[in-house]
């Protein structure tokens, strides 16, 4: 292959290698954003987009213009090896890219047929893609001077000297897994629609919400607010899984909030043990250990130890006993007396129940958002927007 052919059929092969390219990031745009209009939608006739949404745009649920840009790849390979490989790639290697060609041609010429006559519309990087690979088939053709029969000998002679070369080997691996990884990670066109369903059921669902929560009653909850725009008071119960998991879900999105908006918004504890020891709105025996886990968790706070004394409170709910609490107290909440403070505990906490009772408060937890009642835990994006319509109601947003 001479200097010139050689630089010829790069040109071409990077001409066409833009033109898939540009194509594939059509077909993504199209996929991500209905309606997109590319500079090559003229008009309905003159039209990547009615060819990109066709069916002829897959092969084997692979886009075509992935594959074209694949087979560019390819020939430049195939160029270099032509310039830098060992002897007989070399000589061969223009014959490799006329092989090439000629599939690659009977493929655009399908494709061409597709979209002039099936779909009677024009794809202008479709366009500049057949004449690259015609361009290719003709030069590489001309230029090819050894009969085309020999080609498999050849084939089998340069396939064993890549075998033995350590870069050769390395270059087809990268190509071959790179290749295929693109093929599995694009996205598929149906995968792409129903999560754009599903993104329009979300915004449909947000707008519920937003007149739920603009349509709910607010009540006064006799709660200092400190400096904050939007108050959360919690009424939890150390054994309900639901309040370990409410307390678990809504502490990073609490530090994210206080993060952004230092003070906007406040959080205040609030116990109703389902425990008849302490509550005598209980009737059975229930959660037996709520009593003295909630008189743990007073205690620790009183000396800056309430949030891990919390957490392992939620942590092992299911083993709670009163010894495993009373130790608990001692190890994690550092509370040397708390068989001293245990009876004052229990009449803060009573505070507590009947003020839940004033509430008509029936299930753990029960939160009050700027004094909105929500009975269980709202899911975590609903937490965040209704923090989010509160603040913003605030003028915080």
């Amino acid at each position: 292959m001479t200097k010139n052919v050689r630089l010829l059929l790069t040109v071409l092969a990077l001409v066409g290698l833009a033109s898939a390219l540009s194509s594939l990031y059509v077909h993504l745009q199209l996929l991500w954003q209905p309606g997109y209009l590319s500079f090559c939608d003229v008009n309905t006739t003159v039209s990547c987009s009615q060819v990109y949404q066709s069916p002829y745009a897959y092969l084997a649920g692979a886009p075509v213009a992935l594959l074209g840009a694949f087979w560019y790849v390819a020939v430049l390979l195939v160029l270099a090896g032509s310039r830098w490989g060992w002897p007989s790639l070399k000589e061969n290697s223009l014959g490799y890219v006329f092989l090439m060609a000629t599939a690659g041609l009977g493929f655009v010429l399908y494709m061409a047929y597709a979209s002039f006559v099936l779909l009677k519309a024009v794809c202008l990087m479709c366009v500049v893609t057949y004449i690259a690979v015609a361009a290719i088939f003709i030069v590489s053709g001309t230029r090819t001077t050894y009969p085309m029969v020999t080609i498999p000998r050849r084939l089998l002679r340069d396939a064993k000297a890549a075998l033995a070369s350590p870069a050769a080997v390395a270059l087809m691996l990268v190509f071959l897994v790179g290749g295929t990884a693109a093929i599995a990670f694009f996205p598929r066109a149906s995968a792409v629609a129903a999560a754009r369903d599903e993104q329009a059921a979300g915004a449909a669902r947000q707008s519920e919400f937003v007149r739920f929560w603009e349509s709910q009653p607010r009540m006064q909850i006799p709660v200092s607010a400190d400096g904050a725009s939007v108050v959360i008071v919690r009424f939890s119960d150390f054994q309900c899984p639901s309040c370990a998991q409410s307390h678990r879900d809504y502490k990073a999105v609490l530090a994210r909030f206080e993060a952004q908006y230092p003070g906007a918004v406040r959080m205040v504890f609030k116990d109703y043990p389902l425990d008849n020891a302490c509550n005598t709105n209980i009737t059975r025996e229930y959660h037996l250990s709520s009593c003295i886990a909630a008189a743990a968790s007073r205690a620790a706070r009183a000396k800056g130890r309430g949030e891990v004394m919390d957490d392992w409170l939620y942590n092992n709910a299911s083993l709670l006993t009163p010894a495993a609490v009373r130790q608990a107290a001692a190890d994690v909440g550092g509370i040397a007396d708390f068989d001293a403070q245990y009876q004052s505990l229990i009449t803060s906490i009573k505070g507590d129940i009947a003020l839940a009772t004033i509430l008509g408060i029936k299930v753990t937890p029960t939160f009050f958002i700027n004094g909105v009642k929500i009975e269980g835990a709202l899911p975590v994006p609903y937490f965040e927007l209704a923090l989010q319509l509160e603040l913003k109601k605030a003028g915080k947003i």
